[in-house]
């Protein structure tokens, strides 16, 4: 069915799995792969570099690589792809793009970038981004870098926000039609961002805190902010920021509940999905694209609408592509 997923992680590991030859053309061992995109009907898959870090290779066994060349080894596979399925995938920089692909019969692959380590303070390495295709900038991961500072258990540093060249920054992916991504991004940050921004902004892959207690999720202040701005947030998949337990479960009931509760606080056009495909572990109840008609299921039987499921699937990603890309 229709889909706009606004966050996976499978670029990485095909990088790591099969250095920068590889494709996602068919990959069964991860969840997301063009052949299941297609059979899915999806409309848009975005494609995250995410910048690894030094321990992240050493857990994965592979020789480390400094951030230009990890970033060209995700880029080859991402072209690489596009190349091996000229009649199914097409790259996509902005909705109009996005929308032409799908009459086209074509899944639009909109490449983007977790944590803003690899910008190093300099507005120049933004444009060249920007140039390469990347259309969306998780300002932070899980560390301080140039933008500012990171979600964190640490109250002292959740309440931080952004640095200077962050918010010059800001303005500057605004200006050039790169989605400013808040997942990842520290309370004091969000709140600087929401004050400085023009257009709606986008949390890719981020859940409600009042549903699960973690500081990756979002209070329902920031929520109902997000929602006035015009942003949305795409429901993450991740059994951590679904449920508080010793042992979560990512379900469709968990799910259903997260839609429900920030449609609640930010209003029916807040709610996307971000799955996080790739980038998670655990017990998955939806485990790749194919899956997603449990979603819908769970959302219909919850009481939502055609027209409600429908934004949330790729109706309310769309329109910030829009307006923001």
């Amino acid at each position: 069915m229709k889909t706009i997923d606004m966050h996976c992680d499978t670029l990485m590991c095909e990088l790591i799995e099969n250095g920068k030859a590889g494709s996602v053309t068919r990959c069964p061992k991860l969840s997301v792969d063009v052949e299941r995109l297609v059979k899915a009907g999806a409309w848009a898959q975005f494609f995250a570099i995410f910048m690894l870090r030094e321990q992240d290779y050493k857990e994965a066994h592979v020789p480390a690589k400094d951030y230009e060349d990890y970033i060209d080894g995700c880029v080859q596979i991402f072209e690489r792809t596009l190349r091996e399925n000229p009649d199914t995938l097409a790259r996509a920089r902005n909705a109009g793009e996005i929308e032409q692909n799908y009459k086209n019969g074509r899944v639009s692959a909109v490449l983007t970038m977790e944590d803003g380590a690899a910008v190093y303070g300099k507005m120049e390495n933004l444009k060249r981004y920007y140039d390469l295709g990347v259309r969306a900038l998780s300002l932070t991961w899980n560390y301080e870098n140039c933008f500012g500072y990171p979600n964190s258990k640490d109250r002292q540093i959740m309440e931080q926000g952004l640095k200077p060249f962050g918010k010059e920054a800001v303005s500057y992916m605004q200006e050039l039609g790169m989605l400013v991504d808040v997942s990842h991004l520290s309370d004091g940050g969000f709140w600087d961002v929401i004050k400085i921004v023009k257009k709606p902004v986008v949390a890719t892959h981020s859940n409600a805190r009042s549903v699960c207690d973690h500081p990756r999720n979002m209070t329902d202040e920031m929520i109902r902010a997000l929602g006035e701005n015009g942003g949305v947030m795409g429901i993450n998949f991740c059994p951590a920021f679904l449920e508080e337990k010793e042992d979560p479960v990512s379900s469709v009931e968990r799910m259903v509940a997260m839609a429900r509760h920030e449609s609640n606080a930010g209003g029916m056009d807040v709610v996307a999905l971000g799955t996080d495909f790739d980038g998670i572990e655990g017990t998955l109840e939806i485990r790749n694209p194919l899956e997603m008609e449990l979603l819908a299921d769970g959302l219909k039987k919850a009481g939502f609408t055609s027209s409600q499921i429908d934004g949330i699937f790729w109706k309310n990603a769309l329109r910030v592509c829009h307006e923001s890309m």
